[in-house]
This record gives C-alpha cells, structure tokens and sequence, in this order.
C-alpha cells in the first residue's frame, strides 16, 4: 500500500516533470535494461529514502539528495542497505 503511493508520487514527478531527473533516471534505467515497472520501482526506493529522513529528522524534503539518489540507481541508498 505505501509502496503503490510512492509509486504514485513518481507517476505524478513524471507527469509535472519535476523534478527532471526522475524522467532521466526511469529513460536511463531502462535504457539498461529494466522494466518500467521495475524502474519505477528503483526510483520509488530513492523517494522513500527522502521521506523516511524528512519525517525521522522532522525536517524538510531534500531534493539535491534525492537527485543524487537518482543518479546513484540502480544502486540503492545507503539507507536501504
């Protein structure tokens, strides 16, 4: 159920293309072989990383280390390791 949310917020990244990186990173992803769902899946890890650390540190979404996160993947986050 979370997981199918965050899914839905990439979906909504995608389609307000913000920020850009999201749709690099599924075009990119895929271009190496992944599925779309298997992408999206990858770059839903990357916002959920971001939003486990904005509510743990009550403080606000950082993008640049989310767009990092992205240009890391397929390798996860540290933090899902």
């Amino acid at each position: 159920m979370a997981g199918e949310a965050l899914v839905e917020a990439v979906e909504t990244q995608l389609r307000e293309d913000n920020p850009r990186e999201t749709r690099r990173t599924l075009e990119r992803l895929m271009a190496m072989g992944e599925t779309r769902a298997n992408a999206m899946r990858y770059i839903a890890c990357a916002l959920s990383v971001e939003v486990f650390e904005a509510l743990k540190n009550q403080s606000p979404y950082d993008e640049r280390r989310y767009i990092q996160n992205l240009k890391s993947l397929p390798t996860l986050p540290d933090e899902l390791e």
